[in-house]
């Protein structure tokens, strides 16, 4: 796919990874939608960041556990551009929980990260799936974490709900072509607050500090890598679909 004048929602693009997917895409010539649920100062911020790039965007303020936000974020979309070409779920929450402590996590905890995690993103495919095949070579892209394959995380909650979303894409591949490719993303350990806030400072800098040291690749994931990779399936890939890659410098293999 050709990037220039192509339009790509990114949920979740106020800061982090969809933020570097969306300047990402707005350089390569595309228009996007940054989507944000409660950080708006941060978004708007990103959008001056695409602007100044010379990116048209479109920023969308919608809470992808609801469907009815879901719905209105696609159809504002194609009211300002008449089309839809990618889209990546990137939108994601957790509660950080050791593992150990069963009694962490509640009935409500499950139920809110799967309802952003998993939900959120096939009530987006649901919305968005009828103007991305029309679009003749859509791509939807999943942002799941190690977490789903390797069973280690923020919470039991987060684990379950990024390997339920491996297997979703798997699901929605098959049913998605040929016209749309299906594929997820699965990063590990992300340097940025995200992390250092949920973790503390001082395990996320003892957590960054083994990884660099013990990793076949002595790094770990900045918002830049994962997007590059989130990109390629995006514009590459033409014979990929229902597939899951795994972005980690080589921690599965420790």
């Amino acid at each position: 796919m050709n990037l220039r004048d192509t339009v790509s929602i990114v949920t979740g693009s106020s800061s982090g990874v969809g933020a570097a997917t969306a300047k990402m895409l707005v350089k390569k010539g595309g228009n996007v939608v940054i989507n944000f649920s409660r950080s708006s100062d941060a978004a708007k911020k990103v959008v001056k960041e695409c602007e100044e790039l010379g990116g048209e965007v479109l920023l969308c303020q919608a809470d992808v556990s609801k469907d009815e936000d879901c719905r209105r974020m696609v159809d504002e979309t194609l009211a300002k551009w008449g089309r839809l070409d990618a889209l990546v779920n990137n939108a994601g929450t957790t509660k950080f929980v050791q593992h150990s402590d069963l009694d962490g996590l509640s009935h409500e905890d499950f139920q809110h990260i799967y309802s952003v995690n998993v939900i959120g993103p096939f009530q987006m495919v649901r919305a968005a799936h009828e103007a991305l095949k029309v679009s003749g070579d859509g791509s939807i892209v999943n942002v799941a974490s190690i977490a789903g394959v390797k069973g280690v995380g923020s919470s039991i909650a987060y684990v379950a709900s990024k390997s339920a979303l491996i297997t979703m894409g798997k699901s929605l591949a098959r049913i998605m072509g040929p016209e749309v490719r299906v594929n997820t993303v699965c990063p590990g350990f992300i340097t940025g607050d995200w992390l250092s806030e949920g973790m503390g400072k001082e395990t996320y800098e003892a957590s960054k500090a083994f990884l660099e040291e013990k990793t076949p690749l002595r790094m770990t994931c900045t918002p830049e890598t994962v997007a590059e990779s989130i990109l390629h399936f995006i514009e590459g890939h033409s014979v990929v679909t229902g597939q899951h890659l795994v972005l980690d410098g080589g921690h599965l293999l420790i």
